[in-house]
């Protein structure tokens, strides 16, 4: 799907179809090396929840033991919302080599180091976007400090595994900010949004755009102005920008901003990068504590306000770079890097004001095959953490389109690891999609003291197998203590090598501990299409 105008085709798109196909193949020799017999290869999914950076390392952990079990070769597509995105887009970028991903992984939190020189460069660069918003902020300056990682690949860059099918083929979801009342009480699927290596759109509307043109500008379907494909850690910051409700989001925000001033890393960048505006860590944290004027400021172990120093350092700088500016013969270069920082300290101050997440051109607009008017009539749409709606992607794999034969549910909450399947489940009932019944009174007996696995099977639809991360067969009666551990909102200096290396043996465990079960249902799903006068094996052990 290289073209550049809107595709308003249902049900699947040709570049996803050629893939899945292809997928086919390996997913039969995968079956035939568990010893599962099928003529036609049944369509596995795999779930990831989020959950910040603890689903990112735990889906690592799942991802990693489905791959050294042979369980990962037989599944269809990966599809992820929030953390599960991080872990499952590295998957790809390492070319589906998990016991190097995870040295990588255990690497990063050993030393415990974060760019935030790169990290503030790369944010500034986006300012100068016509789109910009907290979405870009979130990107550079949280999520890569989370993950100790700043990606610059790109979506499409993980086309040629997927095309030859040697790896799943990966769905991340984000959803429809503008449309929140829909998503908030109707869970309407016209608010889900997805990217895939070839695709970016909104899949119950059937209409999409190249991934590599998602953020240029279209009208009346045809593409009006180029601008380059957002690059891996945008969208790690779009599919993850949400951990709870705004008021949350946006304390979160500050105490970064407040932990990257007082914990000398803005002294740091500072010596590290001052032609790159560092001193916005300094303006944002007075503009935050003048307008909650309430709240006192932090103060240092002597007893002065810890932003005392902040104030006068700010002042001497301005004043000093003002002065340097008015030289004669200063550096061009320098000028215009003061001017790419005072514009990102604009920019981020409006989008603070008006709390703008996710700001994108809306490639239907004004588009004629579109009788939705609101989608047509907006020149831009809001995208966000598809968690605010159901913490996972089960509505993208539901699709009739995707005939999904069994799901495998990944729920990496630290609360009700059930949440997800209640929420889906009215999902369902009220869209008329096949999906498992269970009744209120039995999720509620489960989430007291969660198993490892359940499966759920209805008369029709997909089988769906739910795996709480936290449970009593892996966690004991610590299960409170392990999701205390395991917060969403710790901040990643908590995590230890120690801490991260229990999470990903926590997460293996489930896996591998339930194999016999996933091998019994993947035989059961490949018999759709094993003749019926024919023996079938499966080896269990």
């Amino acid at each position: 799907m290289g073209s550049s105008e809107v595709s308003i085709i249902p049900g699947l798109q040709t570049e996803e179809k050629a893939a899945v196909e292809r997928r086919r193949l390996h997913v039969l020799k995968a079956l035939k090396k568990l010893r599962i017999e099928a003529d036609e290869a049944p369509v596995v999914a795999v779930l990831g929840s989020g959950g910040g950076l603890r689903a990112h390392i735990a889906c690592l952990g799942v991802l990693s033991e489905m791959k050294e079990q042979g369980l990962l070769d037989a599944v269809t597509y990966l599809a992820g919302v929030s953390g599960s995105t991080w872990a499952i887009s590295s998957l790809y970028t390492n070319d589906g080599d998990m016991e190097a991903l995870e040295a990588d992984l255990k690497h990063r939190f050993t030393r415990q180091e974060w760019d935030v020189a790169k990290s503030l460069q790369k944010t500034i660069q986006a300012a100068r976007s016509e789109n910009y918003s907290l979405t870009d902020f979130w990107a550079y300056m949280v999520i890569s400090k989370q993950t100790r990682e700043l990606p610059e690949s790109h979506l499409s860059n993980m086309k040629k595994p997927v095309e030859e099918g040697t790896l799943p083929y990966p769905i991340f979801a984000a959803i429809d900010n503008d449309l929140q009342p829909s998503w908030q009480e109707a869970r309407a699927p016209e608010t889900w949004f997805e990217f895939t290596p070839h695709h970016a759109g909104f899949p119950a509307l059937g209409a999409y755009v190249s991934i590599t043109h998602f953020g240029s500008k279209f009208k009346k379907g045809r593409l009006v102005r180029t601008h380059p494909e957002r690059d891996l850690t945008f969208l790690r910051g779009l599919w993850g920008s949400a951990l709870g409700n705004t008021e949350v989001i946006r304390e979160y925000i500050f105490d970064q901003l407040r932990n990257l001033t007082l914990k000398g890393l803005w002294r740091r960048a500072v010596a590290n990068a001052k032609s790159t505006g560092c001193l916005i860590f300094a303006r944002l944290l007075r503009l935050q504590e003048s307008s909650q004027g309430e709240h006192p400021p932090p103060e240092d172990e002597g007893g002065e306000p810890e932003h005392t120093w902040l104030t006068e350092m700010l002042e001497n700088w301005t004043r000093t770079s003002l002065e340097k500016q008015e030289q004669p013969h200063e550096d061009p270069e320098r000028k215009g890097t003061l001017s790419n920082f005072m514009d990102f300290v604009k920019k981020t101050g409006i989008c603070a004001s008006k709390w703008e997440w996710g700001t994108t051109h809306n490639f239907l607009y004004k588009h004629g095959g579109i009788r939705d008017t609101i989608m047509s009539s907006r020149k831009h749409l809001h995208l966000v953490d598809a968690g605010l709606a159901i913490n996972t992607p089960f509505p993208l794999v539901l699709s009739p389109t995707r005939e999904v034969h069994l799901i495998l549910s990944f729920d990496f909450s630290a609360g009700d690891p059930f949440e997800t399947i209640r929420a889906t489940a009215d999902y369902c009932r009220r869209h008329k999609i096949p999906f498992p019944q269970v009744e209120k009174a039995e999720l509620d007996l489960w989430s007291k003291a969660p198993a490892s696995c359940y499966i759920l099977k209805g008369e029709t639809g997909p089988v769906v197998m739910h795996f709480p991360l936290f449970n009593i067969d892996a966690c004991g009666g610590d299960i409170e203590a392990w999701s205390d551990t395991y917060d969403t909102f710790k901040l990643a200096d908590t995590y230890t090598l120690d801490v991260v290396v229990l999470l990903l043996a926590l997460a293996k465990k489930n896996v591998r501990e339930n194999k016999k079960k996933i091998l019994r249902e993947l035989m059961n799903v490949a018999g759709l299409y094993y003749p019926k006068d024919s023996a079938r094996s499966c080896c269990l052990a």
